[in-house]
């Protein structure tokens, strides 16, 4: 008499030795040699099992003994980035802390990503993610990293920079913003870093960055020669070094305003 338990057992491991971390159900239909319907029915009747958990639709990661009763079962939220957020990349405090731009560590995962979804919090295996939407055209600036067999993109120490410069609630507020460009400065001060992080700038094509990322550069002492190239590239108007912050002064010399206790 054919042991269904055991075949199942057999399936589900072939199942996950072949995937990362993530399992679809275009996995199951490759691996196993299933039509659509009937990978499709499996992967929901393994999930009312308890053998794996759905996270979204169609998509599931497969459940440890050991975590049956625990709402995480990832040991790295980073791995469903690809599968929930592509095209997008981690950055923002995520990609500080990777980079060791701070010493803060974070339990939340910061996502940029031009794919429509749902923006702002989200949940994962019991893990916070917090999603912001990035247009493709500002999608470069990436390393490619491996987390568990699973390809993800990250964004660089200089995009990360100017991503959190842009947005510095990406940065954790804005004075670690500050503080995370200060640590920056201290292992990316060549001409070479300098000039890098001057031509991500120009791609994104934004005046507002230049005059947030000129005024911060300046009160942190970066060389000269880079102030003043930020400077040239100012446009008309003004902008907000934190949207966010209330009560804010003028700095006529960049166009910007800034918030009136801020520490630099």
């Amino acid at each position: 008499m054919v042991n269904q338990a055991s075949i199942r057992q057999k399936r589900l491991a072939a199942l996950i030795r072949a995937t990362s971390g993530t399992i679809r159900i275009s996995d199951a239909m490759e691996v196993l040699g299933l039509e659509r319907p009937h990978a499709a029915k499996l992967l929901a009747g393994w999930h009312k099992q308890g053998v794996i958990r759905r996270i979204a639709r169609g998509l599931y990661v497969p459940v440890q003994p050991s975590a049956l009763e625990q709402t995480q079962v990832l040991d790295d939220p980073w791995v469903l980035v690809p599968a929930l957020y592509e095209p997008g990349y981690i950055g923002g405090w995520s990609a500080l802390e990777y980079w060791e731009l701070t010493e803060q560590l974070f339990r939340s995962v910061c996502v940029l990503t031009s794919k429509r979804t749902s923006y702002g919090k989200a949940m994962h295996q019991g893990v916070g993610f917090f999603i912001q939407y990035a247009p493709e055209k500002n999608s470069f600036g990436t390393k490619t990293i491996w987390r568990d067999n699973v390809k993800l993109k990250i964004s660089d120490p200089y995009k990360t920079m100017l991503d959190i410069i842009n947005d510095p609630y990406l940065g954790a507020g804005l004075q670690h913003t500050i503080d995370s460009l200060s640590e920056f400065k201290k292992t990316y001060s060549k001409q070479e870093d300098l000039s890098r992080l001057l031509d991500y700038t120009l791609q994104i094509n934004n005046g507002a960055l230049f005059k947030k990322l000129g005024f911060l550069a300046e009160k942190l002492n970066f060389d000269s020669s880079f102030v003043d190239a930020c400077a040239m590239h100012l446009t008309t108007g003004y902008a907000y070094l934190d949207k966010n912050a209330k009560d804010n002064k003028l700095v006529t010399k960049w166009r910007l305003w800034v918030p009136k206790e801020l520490k630099l």
